[in-house]
């Protein structure tokens, strides 16, 4: 009985710890109404078939539209570029996945970090949510995560980490040496879907 009181009061003290320390995301609830996905190759699906990338995917489980803004081979400068594009609609969430042609393109980290608070800055402003969607810039260690969790504090996004963990480099869930298979996209939607599910409220 003794353990189990001290284990109770643990669990409340974490509980109340974790309840003070949650932060709450910027712009939400957000009064936009489009969802938005915004980014590279991943976001436009190439590797999958029809219906299988993972916006698609998404709008299924979420029961609404995810208008999607994948371009291939953008770098977080070619995103700054085109992020006007979001004039044509009154976005509520945003999902933000840039940053894995930056390293295919050997771009300085510092570079990639600050161009992806230009984006962040500039989504918020519009008043929606933005779902940060991290990329790693290897199959190892490297600072990619650390900074994707930088501007996560800094600008209270909503957050996703390594949506490619565990897929990158693995044949199964690969179509070619750099995009997922309709598999891979699948985990993918799976592993943001409690995120977006949270937000789009």
């Amino acid at each position: 009985m003794i353990i189990l009181g001290v284990l109770l009061v643990a669990l409340v003290t974490l509980s109340i710890y974790y309840f003070l320390r949650t932060t709450p995301i910027t712009n939400y609830p957000s009064k936009g109404t489009d969802v938005i996905a915004f980014g590279d190759s991943l976001v436009e699906g190439v590797g999958s078939t029809e219906g299988n990338d993972f916006v698609s995917l998404l709008s299924k489980k979420i029961g609404l539209p995810i208008i999607n803004m994948g371009h291939a081979g953008d770098t977080t400068a070619d995103g700054i570029a085109r992020i006007s594009q979001l004039d044509n609609y009154n976005p509520k969430v945003v999902l933000l996945l840039l940053g894995g042609n930056d390293h295919l393109k050997k771009i300085p980290l510092s570079d990639t970090h600050k161009n992806l608070a230009v984006l962040i800055e500039n989504i918020q402003a519009r008043g929606a949510i933005v779902i940060l969607l991290g990329v790693r810039g290897g199959l190892f260690n490297d600072r990619f995560d650390t900074e994707f969790e930088n501007l996560r504090d800094v600008y209270r996004t909503a957050f996703v980490t390594d949506v490619l963990g565990g897929i990158f480099g693995n044949s199964q869930y690969m179509s070619d040496a750099v995009h997922p298979n309709n598999a891979g996209y699948g985990i993918i939607a799976e592993r943001i879907y409690p995120t977006l599910a949270s937000v789009v409220e």
